[in-house]
């Protein structure tokens, strides 16, 4: 005879969707952002926000050269984020990247690609077509993290409206008093040929010689009657301590601090002149002994003359070296005197204009390429580094080399090329920090570029806070920024020089206009093309064209006004809400950004700051090829997806280093299975559910339904929060436990048996799945800013409209604080029950939680005991037994013995009602009731 067991496995409501188990996220990741460009999805956002309030993320541009790394990819996600957060708040959160296009990096692989000395409009159309070819390639990266923007029009700094009003703004600078030209030390990069502003700088280890070298006292009655004695019986020499060898040959003064004592110690040597407090150890170093015959004050050595070391030796350095009087000489280390090469030193520099030294006598043998003049006596023609040894020789047979040893010191290095850099005066162009009067002054701002800056500071939120006192300490310290450059590649400083007075075209003002003119119809080469007859006429014979081009943080520096003001003015604000970078940008692009905004508006350009720090790997070691520890986010993205990136990015704390390798990737793919896991059980389970037609209403809803909305309601305003804060980490770290815990170990797991159990339309699974289907909304939102392709994948399969992204946050009610409070003491004592359950399964004495009857003592009149007694017979759902028996007692406690009754073939509870219906012998009371019958009433769970 055939078996007639009907399958009930049939009748249950088994979940079932299309939305995948495994993501496939390389394979289909592409796809997504395919039909998201297609579809043209950023405009649409952008007409689903028309006319709300705006929220403006003003991209720092990142270079447009080489390869997105790692760290380009954790910047543009955070980016991407914090505005897709925003949009979905429901402001019309608009996002513009840009690109850095002119500078040296680019001019110098345009010398590796077709050699040095091309002429200047050459290397700017091949430097304006290769920065093009490196955007399309950084374009393509971007958009494949996952990273939605105005991709159709970018802003570039070498866009010729940009490069035009990038002189607009220098012009809006000098008009406010802040510019001017001035002969000064700055740092100076002999590979970029090129002066460098402090933003450019960073300091690394060099080793380097000191030297002691003796000047002989060319007024020697002078300085014994400064001492308080009647003469000197030997020659007497000052002695500099100095690790700067090379610069020796320039020396044209000494420095003595005017509070410092000093000694005349005679020696075998001669009698020196020392630092009163650094004799002993002097003298140990020069393995000398010695008698200290006077002290005196610097103040009484001022403007006594010395000659400079090599001056017996060559007539090219007969000259004599004064004293003058200065602060920073300091008997901190050393011999408290310091050698004067004013050309090579900011201080030097100072003390010598400030005692009369003229700018045209100031001796500058060193050349822009590193090497001295070749004229210049004795060293001429030699670079500066390989000419240590042989100055270090020529004082040493001259004999006023008293000592010299090898040190290893943090020196300045140049930011691109990692060599060492030096300070060399040259005639450039500043921005004054401090009071002074610029060319062409007419509209002269109320305070100094530095009191403005610092104002602007206070009126800046940070994120993190610690980021105000690092800007503010390097904007207190920061000395005049130099913004002239001598290169090709770059917007130039338009202006026409006086060959004989050195001053600028009276007509300045109006050639900037004309300058701005020309290049916004023809770029930076229209400006140098263009010949001096052609702009200033008959003067053109008198006057030198400018060849200078604005320092490249100029150009990222005024994009406030070029861009925000200018090119993208439909689809920004100023200032902007946020700039977000790396934190060494505090000496980058948010310096340069703060001084051009102050300098032209009194105020930042951005009302807030936001730093991420660098990416390491798992040991805290910066990415290196030689250690080989670099990973590559195009690679993460053939073999895990950007989506991986994105998660990583977000679970991370980014306001420290930020660290990544496959460990940590693998740990951040595990995350995203729970989180996708999660997603694919409430859509399956909500795949038969119609919200017009079968919602429930609020009130209608089964209390533990209520109860997992009021949750949810209660973590998005957890999340939201900290998504107003730019805060992620948090959230995802939230969003895995509440899959995990809240969802997964309770309320599904609870859930199921309603789900798959009770009739497909009975009001017990339409108020569950009332509340899967808003939960589902409301986390697919939650999701979305970082776990973007998931959440729109999830989304064509739930979601009504066209994109997640064209949604707001899910309104889920409110908190009721009393039902959480009652669930979160029945969640307590389910947790132990489970304990106890867990006890006897590994015992062996029951199989699963429903072959378990529970005997649940509770203290006689608390609060858990009523709100265990009202969920009556509901209360077996909610620990997934097959009985719960009450009692009251001392303390709360749980006893488990193996269910008697037999077992429903259908639910799998064991019920004594098993077999009730002779029809169906297999089946429960409440199975039989909900296949043939009225249906189960639940009323809690």
């Amino acid at each position: 005879m055939a078996d007639q067991t009907p399958d009930y496995r049939s009748t249950l409501n088994l979940p079932d969707t299309p939305f995948p188990m495994r993501g496939d996220l390389p394979k289909r990741e592409p796809g997504w952002v395919q039909e998201w460009e297609d579809k043209g999805l950023y405009k649409k956002l952008r007409d689903a926000r028309c006319g709300a309030p705006k929220f403006v993320l003003h991209d720092g541009p990142p270079y447009a050269n080489g390869q997105i790394h790692i760290g380009h990819a954790v910047n543009k996600v955070l980016k991407d984020m914090i505005v897709k957060a925003r949009q979905l708040k429901g402001l019309d959160a608009v996002y513009v990247p840009g690109w850095d296009c002119h500078g040296l990096p680019i001019e110098n692989a345009i010398e590796k690609l077709h050699g040095r000395n091309l002429p200047r409009d050459e290397v700017q159309a091949k430097s304006r077509a290769f920065a093009a070819e490196q955007i399309a390639g950084q374009m393509a990266d971007f958009k494949r993290l996952g990273v939605l923007g105005e991709w159709d029009h970018p802003y570039k700094t070498m866009d010729f409206g940009n490069e035009a009003n990038e002189i607009r703004a220098l012009k809006r600078i000098m008009e406010r008093g802040f510019v001017y030209r001035g002969l000064k030390p700055v740092y100076w990069c002999f590979d970029c040929g090129s002066s460098l502003a402090e933003f450019e700088i960073e300091y690394a280890d060099k080793k380097s010689t000191t030297l002691d070298v003796a000047f002989e006292c060319a007024e020697p009655a002078k300085l014994a009657a400064a001492f308080g004695l009647a003469a000197l019986d030997q020659p007497a020499f000052a002695v500099i301590w100095t690790t700067t060898a090379w610069t020796i040959p320039a020396n044209q003064a000494l420095n003595l601090n005017p509070e410092l004592d000093y000694a005349l110690v005679k020696t075998e040597r001669g009698t020196l002149l020392l630092a009163a407090s650094l004799v002993e150890k002097c003298l140990e170093r020069y393995a000398l002994s010695g008698e200290v015959l006077a002290t005196t004050q610097g103040k009484n050595l001022g403007l006594i003359n010395f000659k400079h070391p090599l001056y017996d030796v060559d007539p090219g350095y007969a000259r004599l070296s004064p004293v003058y009087l200065a602060d920073y000489a300091t008997a901190d280390d050393g011999t408290g005197l310091v050698h004067s090469s004013p050309a090579y030193g900011v201080d030097d520099f100072n003390s010598c204009i400030a005692h009369g030294l003229a700018y045209d006598d100031i001796l500058n043998p060193v050349q822009g390429n590193g090497t001295y003049a070749p004229d210049f006596p004795l060293f001429g023609g030699l670079h500066i580094w390989k000419a240590v040894p042989v100055v270090i020789e020529a004082l040493r047979d001259a004999g006023r080399l008293l000592a010299t040893h090898d040190i290893t010191h943090s020196y300045p290095h140049c930011w691109r090329h990692k060599t060492p850099v030096i300070y060399r005066a040259a005639a450039q162009w500043f921005v004054r920090m401090d009071e002074g009067e610029g060319v062409f002054t007419k509209d002269k701002a109320s305070q100094t570029l530095r009191q403005l800056a610092l104002a602007a500071i206070e009126e800046t939120s940070f994120y993190p806070e610690n980021g105000k006192a690092r800007l503010r300490d390097m904007i207190a310290g920061r000395p005049d920024w130099c913004i002239s450059r001598q290169r090709n590649w770059g917007v130039p400083l338009p202006f026409f020089i006086h060959k004989d007075s050195g001053e600028l075209h009276p007509r300045t003002m109006e050639l900037m206009d004309t300058a701005a003119a020309l290049v916004e119809q023809g770029g930076v080469e229209a400006w140098s093309k263009a010949a001096a007859e052609s702009l200033i006429g008959e003067d053109a014979p008198h006057y030198t064209k400018s060849t200078d081009i604005l320092d490249v943080w100029f150009d990222s520096g005024t994009t406030h006004f070029h861009v925000l003001r200018n090119s993208h003015l439909d689809q920004s604000t100023f200032p902007a809400d946020l700039y977000l970078e790396g934190h060494d940008q505090h000496r980058g692009w948010f310096h340069s950004s703060l001084l051009t905004a102050c300098a032209m508006d009194d105020r930042a350009p951005y009302k807030g700051l936001l730093t991420h720090g660098f990416t390491v790997d798992g040991q805290g070691r910066k990415m290196s090829k030689s250690v080989g520890n670099v990973v590559a986010p195009q690679t993460i993205s053939e073999k895990m997806g950007a989506e991986i990136i994105r998660l990583w990015c977000a679970s991370t704390d980014y306001s420290g280093d930020l660290g990544i390798d496959d460990k940590i990737l693998a740990r951040v793919v595990d995350g995203y299975r729970r989180i996708r896991n999660t997603l694919r059980f409430l859509l399956a389970n909500t795949s038969d559910f119609n919200p017009a037609t079968d919602a429930v209403p609020a009130e209608q809803l089964l209390e533990i339904d209520r109860y997992a909305l009021s949750r949810a309601a209660q973590l998005q305003d957890t999340i939201l929060a900290h998504y107003e804060k730019y805060e992620f980490h948090p959230v995802v770290a939230k969003l895995q436990v509440y899959c995990s815990e809240d969802l997964g170990a309770f309320y599904l797991d609870v859930l199921k048996d309603r789900l798959y159990t009770t009739a497909p339309k009975s009001l017990a699974r339409r108020s569950a799945q009332t509340a899967l289907w808003q939960i589902t909304h409301a986390m697919l939102r939650w999701m979305a800013p970082f776990l973007s392709f998931t959440a729109e994948e999830a989304w064509k399969l739930f979601g009504q409209s066209e994109s997640i992204f064209l949604e707001t946050y899910w309104d889920l009610g409110g908190t009721d604080t009393a039902l959480l409070a009652k669930w979160e003491q029945i969640r307590g004592a389910r947790e132990l029950v489970n304990k106890e359950i867990e006890a006897v399964r590994s015992a062996g004495q029951v199989g699963a939680s429903l072959q378990a009857n529970v005997t649940l003592s509770v203290p006689s009149g608390s609060e858990l005991l009523a709100a265990l007694q009202s969920l009556g017979a509901d209360l077996k759902f909610v620990f997934i037994t097959s009985a719960v028996q009450l009692q009251e007692g001392a303390e709360l406690a749980a006893q488990v013995s193996p269910a008697t009754a037999a077992k429903c073939e259908r639910c799998w509870h064991y019920s004594d009602d098993v077999g009730a219906n002779p029809a169906h012998p297999t089946l429960c009371g409440r199975c039989d009731s909900n296949l043939h019958g009225a249906g189960e009433s639940r009323v809690f769970a």
